[in-house]
C-alpha cells in the first residue's frame, strides 16, 4: 500500500461551507471545510471483526484465568470470568495488543513478566498472552472471513470521490489481512498499524501517535484531518492529537462515553455523515 497517492476529484468549490460534494450516488459527506483528509480506525469502523476481536481475547483470558485458578497463585488477584463487554470496552478496545493484555491483568491484580516479543504462545507473559490471541483472531478470520459495514464503505468512497485523502489507522497487527479479506485495502493511501507501530515505537491509543504518523503520512496537520473510532482509548487518542474533527462509532450502546472521551459527534454508522448533494 503506497503511503502516499493523489486523488484527481476536486474539492467541491460550490458547496455550502460544512461538507465536500462527490459523485458517488450524487451523495456528499457532511463534514467541517477545514477537514482534507480523513483517518479511520478498522475493527468496529469498517469492518465487522471487532466482535472476533473480542471473541478472542474472551477466549484466551478466560482460559488463562481458569488455568491460573486451578493452581497456586497470590489471594489478592481477581479471577473472575471475563465480563464481555464491560471487560473489553473498558481494557481492551482500541488499544495494541500487548496493552490490552497489561491493562486488562492490571484491573485482575496479576502481575505477569513483560517477555519479549518472541515468545511463543505457551508462554505465561505479556507477549505470551498477545501471542495467544494473535492465533485465535488469526483463526476465525480464516473460518469466518470479514464483513463490513457497507455504510462506513459508502462513506469513504464518496470521501476519496471528494478528494479527501483516506488512512487506515489500527492496533492490530492483522490489518493487511483483514482489508485484504474485505477487499477494500484500495481505498487507503496509508495503513498505520500494530506492526508499523511496533517497528516506529509508537505508543497506542489513547496516545496519539498511530492517528499522528498517519497525518504525517499524508501531509495533513492534525487540525486538517478527521479521526473515526467506535473505541473509547480511540477517541480520546483523537482529542489528545488535537484533531480537526473526532467522530465516535457507538456499535454497542457507548454514546455517552464516546461524547466524554471527546467526540464531536457520535453516530451509529458514517452512513449518517451522507447527505444528499
Amino acid at each position: 500500500m503506497p503511503a502516499h497517492g493523489a486523488l484527481k476529484a476536486p474539492r467541491d468549490a460550490g458547496g455550502d461551507g460544512d461538507s465536500y460534494a462527490g459523485a458517488v450516488d450524487g451523495l456528499r459527506v457532511a463534514l467541517p471545510e477545514r477537514i482534507s483528509a480523513c483517518l479511520f480506525d478498522l475493527d468496529g469502523v469498517l469492518t465487522r471483526t471487532a466482535t472476533i476481536h473480542a471473541a478472542a481475547w474472551k477466549e484466551m483470558f478466560e482460559d488463562f484465568l481458569l488455568q491460573r485458578a486451578g493452581r497456586e497463585h497470590d489471594d489478592h488477584e481477581d479471577l473472575r470470568p471475563v465480563q464481555m463487554p464491560s471487560d473489553y470496552v473498558r481494557y481492551i478496545d482500541g488499544k495494541l495488543r500487548s496493552d490490552g493484555v497489561r491493562s486488562f491483568l492490571e484491573s485482575r491484580r496479576i502481575a505477569l513478566p513483560e517477555g519479549s516479543a518472541g515468545d511463543p504462545p505457551t508462554a505465561e507473559t505479556v507477549h505470551g498472552l498477545a501471542g495467544r490471541k494473535n492465533a485465535l483472531v488469526v483463526d476465525l478470520l480464516e473460518r469466518n472471513g470479514v464483513d463490513v459495514y457497507e455504510g462506513s464503505i459508502r462513506f469513504v468512497e464518496v470521501a476519496r470521490d471528494a478528494g479527501l485523502r483516506c488512512a487506515v489507522v489500527s492496533a492490530s497487527k492483522n490489518t493487511g489481512t483483514a482489508l485484504a479479506a474485505a477487499r477494500i485495502s484500495h481505498l487507503f493511501e496509508v495503513r498505520i498499524d500494530g506492526e508499523v507501530a511496533e517497528q516506529r515505537g509508537l505508543r497506542g491509543k489513547p496516545a496519539p501517535d498511530t492517528f499522528l504518523a498517519a497525518a504525517r503520512a499524508l501531509d495533513t496537520p492534525p487540525e486538517a484531518a478527521s479521526v473515526f473510532e467506535d473505541a473509547e482509548a480511540g477517541v480520546e487518542a483523537g482529542r489528545a492529537g488535537g484533531f480537526g474533527y473526532v467522530v465516535g462509532v457507538d456499535r454497542v450502546g457507548n454514546a455517552d462515553a464516546l461524547r466524554e472521551r471527546g467526540a464531536d459527534i457520535v453516530v451509529a454508522d458514517l452512513s449518517e455523515l451522507l447527505v444528499n448533494r
